[in-house]
């Protein structure tokens, strides 16, 4: 059964700056496994060391811009999923983290410039595009995800999302 995510996610929030590629968001001395957990362990471990012990399950983490830089690794972003992250926020994204975030079922949304503050109490609106940061009562306005994207994120992937609409088998 597919995990499914809902269009409105409300959270804390986790805030780091720019240009954290995916050496950062999991070092390429874990990526050799299998084991979801052992990524999930060591996610940002050489950006913010406690991050792993500190993430909740549903929490967002939000970035300055460039996010997710660097190699096309799908770990990146199952790490941040299976750490707990309910979705990120960046002003923009590197295309293949984008892509592989959403194809993985991790919420990402791109908004201008913020100033979201560590801790945070936000509110998403995936369907609307809009982040609202309840802390300093600001409402911001992103990009808006194709419908497409929000069906995928939905069924919870990509995988999931061909299984339930083209008879995909795997």
């Amino acid at each position: 059964m597919s995990e499914r995510i809902t269009t409105k996610i409300k959270a804390t929030c986790h805030v780091y700056g720019d240009h954290i590629d995916t050496d950062r968001i999991i070092p390429g001395k874990y990526t050799k496994t299998l084991d979801l957990s052992t990524l999930a362990d060591h996610v940002l471990e050489d950006l913010d060391p406690n991050f792993a012990n500190i993430v909740q399950k549903g929490d967002i983490l939000v970035a300055g811009t460039n996010f997710g830089c660097g190699s096309s690794r799908e770990q990146a972003p199952l790490a941040l999923k299976k750490s707990g992250v309910a979705a990120v926020i960046a002003q923009d994204f590197a295309r293949i983290f984008f892509r592989n975030a959403i194809n993985i079922g991790l919420p990402v949304l791109e908004i201008g410039n913020h100033n979201i503050k560590k801790g945070s109490e936000i509110e998403l609106d995936l369907r609307e595009g809009l982040v609202i940061d309840h802390t300093a009562n600001i409402e911001y306005k992103a990009t808006k995800l194709p419908d497409i994207m929000l069906a995928i994120l939905s069924d919870g992937g990509l995988v999931p999302y061909l299984k339930k609409h083209n008879n995909y088998s795997i």
